[in-house]
């Protein structure tokens, strides 16, 4: 059989060495188990380790929050906290849709471990609590925390997302919000369905996609009728993939008599009743299989009207750009995640007389991906503190928001599938096997892609804000254009990008969005990050010195400076 490991073949003894002293028919018989050149558990480790993530969450305004998070990633990169995350996805969640009476209930039961990380989770302000922080840069230090809470599971991170995204899609109906912003926004969580009003705290979910209509949810044909009682209608209709059907509430789209709407569907109703939430099945999926996915059936459900009828995606569209915001920085996170597993793998792995860390190919491939870590890493807090200052009121940054979030999520989220795949071989064969944890990170990482618009979706969104927004294209180029005359190839890049938003067609917004996150992911590294850093990416990312895989770095590189600000001692 050919060797899976090829940068780590042995070397062939001669063919009639003598065995070694003390080996023969009576030798101890356990001597084919010892195990020796293999790493150690890289757990406990610190999650915020990362110089990239720390100057930017300072950067962006909230280095107040730097001692949490350096606290958070300590405890995400504990042995118990990775425990939880390995556990909840063995342990898969179960539907039960009937109690033992027959009556029917539609829960899902999660083993513990998932519990303890959502607890760490609303507890830690990875929820709706910065709606509630009136101190600049909150969105920016919840986005802060994300990034290394990311390193123990992703599938819980879909409810708490979409908690914190419900909030400014709710204000759109201030009587709701008064009612149930300050438990989404809260810090407690409290599972379980009960009256909503009578609970600890609150977790949102949200239900678009329909067989029919996946993305084009103009199509959805999920009914909503009024009821006597202003405000309030029944939904009737079935949804083809809603996350985490345990949340307490949920953002619905529906068709009312003046168009496509969206509701607040309560699991349970004020008076203490079940309200009509049938889930059919749940979704057997790639990866993030922590988390319930599932098809719930509304008929007679009751629902508020959110926003004014036939204004749906009008009102729903601010939730889908926080949960856009998340996607890039779930993806970063797992870049920085397997980054981190597999630099801990070649420090202490040795092959043809050498630690794998110190062979040339092997720091050229992790250097290649601490650059690609630290660029969508920058870009996530960038686009964290273009949130927070949009929601104070600079409409600047809001207008630079819109487009540079949608960028974002299209090419981050690209590049994790690749990138992931590439951390998974640096293990080789052992990082095929499941118990090294990368199978279960490369699952994952298609995943954000898909979620909250596919990559077409974003690519053409792109194209939407630079015809409909004004100031959209104004907004990108001025953030780009802080960088004019840093680098020769970013100014090139830049230019490329003007000419090409000119003849910009729907068949070429891949090319066209590919170029703008590029662009803006080296303006920023070129102002923020050590010039080996901007260097080495601006010389390969823009200039196209580089080849068609990680590792293919240009000689010139500075290997060195990379992986010594990527891959500090002790990890």
């Amino acid at each position: 059989m050919v060797s899976t490991l090829a940068h780590e073949q042995p070397q062939h003894d001669a063919p009639h060495a003598a065995p070694p002293a003390g080996v023969g028919a009576h030798a101890g018989r356990d001597v084919t188990h010892d195990v020796t050149n293999q790493a150690p558990p890289l757990a406990p480790y610190d999650a915020s380790a990362d110089p990239a993530l720390l100057e930017g969450l300072r950067r962006e305004g909230a280095g107040w929050a730097e001692d949490g998070v350096r606290r958070l990633g300590a405890l995400a990169g504990g042995a118990e906290a990775q425990e939880w995350a390995e556990l909840a996805n063995r342990h898969e969640p179960e539907l039960r849709t009937h109690d033992r009476y027959g009556n029917r209930v539609d829960e899902v039961d999660f083993h513990p471990s998932w519990h303890q990380l959502m607890g760490t989770a609303v507890a830690e302000g990875l929820a709706g609590s910065p709606w509630a922080d009136e101190r600049p840069g909150a969105h920016v230090a919840r986005s802060a925390g994300g990034l290394v809470w990311g390193h123990t599971d992703a599938g819980h991170g879909c409810p708490t997302s979409m908690t914190y995204a419900a909030i400014p899609a709710l204000r759109h109906q201030p009587e709701l919000a008064e009612v149930y912003e300050p438990l989404l926004a809260g810090r407690e969580y409290d599972p379980g369905l009960r009256v909503p009003t009578e609970k600890r705290g609150l977790l949102a979910g949200m239900g678009m996609t329909e067989k029919q209509g996946g993305s084009d949810v103009r199509t959805n044909t999920t009914v909503a009728t009024p009821t006597a009682e202003p405000g309030v209608y029944t939904l009737r209709g079935h949804k083809w993939f809603t996350s985490a059907p345990m949340c307490d509430v949920f953002l619905v789209l529906a068709q009312a008599p003046d168009g496509l709407s969206c509701f607040l569907v309560p699991r349970v109703l004020p008076d203490g009743s079940r309200n009509t939430f049938r889930i059919q099945r749940l979704k057997e999926k790639l990866g993030n299989r922590s988390n319930a996915s599932s098809e719930p059936e509304f008929d007679g459900t009751v629902a508020w009207l959110v926003g004014p009828e036939g204004q749906g995606v009008k009102t729903i569209i601010d939730m889908v750009n926080c949960t856009r915001l998340d996607c890039v920085m779930m993806s970063a996170a797992l870049m920085r995640k397997t980054l981190v597993e597999a630099g801990h793998h070649a420090r202490h792995r040795s092959a043809f007389g050498a630690r794998l860390l110190d062979q040339p190919l092997m720091r050229n491939v992790l250097a290649d991906l601490a650059l690609e870590s630290e660029a969508a890493t920058t870009l996530t807090l960038r686009l964290a503190g273009a949130a927070d200052r949009a929601v104070r009121g600079d409409a600047g940054e809001r207008t630079f928001r819109r487009i540079a979030t949608a960028v974002g999520k299209y090419w981050v989220t690209k590049r994790g599938p690749a990138f992931t795949a590439e951390a998974l071989e640096c293990l080789g064969g052992n990082g095929y096997v499941e118990e090294s944890g990368m199978p279960r990170h490369y699952r994952e990482a298609p995943l954000l892609s898909i979620w909250e618009g596919s990559g077409n979706v974003n690519a053409l969104d792109v194209l939407r804000a630079l015809g409909r927004e004004p100031g959209a294209a104004d907004a990108l180029f001025a953030e780009l254009d802080l960088a004019r005359g840093a680098d020769a190839r970013l100014d090139a890049a830049v230019s490329r990008l003007r000419s090409g938003l000119a003849g910009a067609s729907p068949s070429g917004a891949r090319r066209l969005v590919e170029l703008m996150a590029l662009a803006l992911q080296g303006s920023l590294l070129v102002r923020y990050a050590p010039p080996a850093v901007a260097d080495a990416f601006c010389a390969t990312r823009l200039g196209g010195d580089w080849g068609y895989a990680f590792g293919t770095l240009p000689d010139a590189a500075d290997l060195d400076a990379i992986l010594e600000r990527a891959l500090p001692d002790g990890q």
